[in-house]
């Protein structure tokens, strides 16, 4: 990796020389503004990894040009340098975006120190975006140009209302890159709604979207508002919505283009105020052409078409990924410090990962778990690929020694969880089905089980 980039924006000649001429000059490669124009021109070509900008510029008002800086460049970090000290514009930077802000006269030595700070606290080529309404469980994590682009991509088009088309296979981060978009979004403040059209039956999918009345059809009780309304002035995302049958798309189509709905049993229209976020892991242009998917609703929700690559597309984030999913679960399971061995690494970042990073962070969730040693080795990852336990007496047949550890690894999460098998079997990434039948089998050969409180 090259020299770090920094940009300085000032105004005044001979300040500008000074930071230009800085001992960082032999750190890093500075380059020089002199007002705001310039400063847009040399981010148009360079993608810089700090920039540092006066607030009193004879062509942009400071603030203004935060904005369009951060609009351009979302996760490029900005120091902002002001003659003023006011206050009031302090807090307006940083809800703006800005990094860090500082008032003039403002040493050599103190601006050092910020900038290596700043640089140092995560590498410039690893964006990360965590949602706080969800407690730092949607994270977006790349050190990938293309995911980078896609981020990008996605600040720019959420001030729009228009609808998005995201597609990728399962395990990609659809459902993260939608809330992404509603909060960068001036909808940020309102409700955001996810369907999954996939796991609803078809016989209540009409009144989960568009509410009922009550007694429109026996069972209904009372009035359901549907999901349309509750994401009013929202966001409404429809997770797989190629499993919606036709009869429902075009019910869809209707209210997206119309932006009003009929409750089932109802006598007048209800308008809403929807963006409509739209996913999907199948090839949406066989559908259209086996007739199982409306062109039509394709169209109009292809506005804003957004393709996700696989996690083997992108091997450079495997590792970042792995690293957070370690220091997550080791906090969530109560152990003060887990790391991975550099062979346990290269083995995962040569792994295809057809579940994506769904499936990357339920493995890294259950070797937390089942593993008591703070270092991570490639055996306990895949004991197949290593000759460690291969070489125990009693284990000679490679077939005893694969049950042996499914066993003991599916005893160790049951222990974990205190015998609650639904837990279990998502943390071992299996049905609960699954898992009910290996523990029949078990069984059958031992009374380990009996000591186990089993719950659903």
């Amino acid at each position: 990796m090259g020299r770090k980039q920094i940009l300085i924006v000032e105004s005044q000649p001979d300040l500008r020389a000074t930071l230009h001429g800085g001992s960082y000059g032999q750190q890093y490669d500075v380059v020089t503004a002199e007002s705001g124009v310039e400063a847009l021109c040399a981010l148009e070509q360079t993608r810089f990894d700090l920039v540092m900008m006066d607030m009193d510029l004879p062509d942009k008002n400071g603030i203004e040009l935060l904005e369009m800086i951060k609009n351009r460049r979302p996760s490029t970090p900005v120091i902002l340098v002001d003659q003023s000290s006011s206050v009031q514009k302090a807090v307006e930077g940083i809800r703006k975006g800005a990094h860090d802000y500082l008032s003039k006269p403002v040493s050599i030595e103190e601006l050092e120190k910020r900038f290596s700070s700043v640089l140092r606290e995560e590498p410039m080529d690893l964006k990360k975006t965590v949602h706080p309404e969800t407690n730092g469980s949607a994270l977006i994590l790349t050190r990938n140009s293309r995911m980078m682009e896609i981020l990008e991509l996605c600040d720019r088009i959420a001030v729009s209302d228009a609808p998005v088309l995201i597609q990728g296979e399962s395990g990609t981060g659809k459902e993260l890159f939608a809330r992404h978009i509603h909060q960068k979004s001036s909808r940020c403040q309102g409700p955001f709604v996810a369907v999954n059209c996939a796991s609803l039956p078809e016989s209540l999918f009409e009144s989960e979207l568009f509410g009922h009345e009550k007694g429109a059809f026996t069972g209904a009780f009372s009035k359901k508002i549907g999901k349309f309304e509750l994401a009013h002035r929202g966001t409404l995302l429809l997770d797989e919505i190629t499993e919606m049958s036709p009869y429902l798309q075009a019910k869809i189509l209707r209210v997206i283009q119309e932006r009003e709905l009929d409750r089932i049993g109802g006598s007048k229209p209800v308008p809403i105020d929807v963006r409509v976020i739209a996913t999907t892991n199948r090839k949406i242009e066989t559908l259209i052409e086996t007739g199982e998917f409306r062109q039509d609703l394709y169209f109009r929700l292809n506005v804003i078409s957004i393709f996700l690559p696989p996690l083997k597309e992108r091997p450079e984030d495997i590792e970042p990924l792995a690293k957070f999913f370690l220091q997550q679960y080791a906090r969530h399971y109560g152990k003060p410090e887990v790391s991975v061995s550099e062979e346990a690494l290269r083995w995962l970042c040569q792994q295809p990962w057809r579940g994506n990073v769904r499936e990357l962070k339920n493995v890294i969730e259950r070797v937390v778990l089942t593993c008591p040693e703070p270092v991570l080795h490639l055996k306990d990852f895949s004991p197949q690929e290593s000759g460690d336990l291969s070489d125990r007496k009693g284990f000679e047949d490679s077939s005893l020694l694969l049950k042996e550890v499914e066993r003991t690894v599916i005893f160790k999460a049951l222990e974990k969880t205190n015998g609650n098998r639904t837990h279990a079997a998502r943390i071992l990434g299996i049905s609960i089905r699954t898992l009910r039948n290996k523990l029949n089998e078990y069984r059958d050969h031992s009374s380990r089980t009996e000591a186990l409180p089993l719950t659903a």
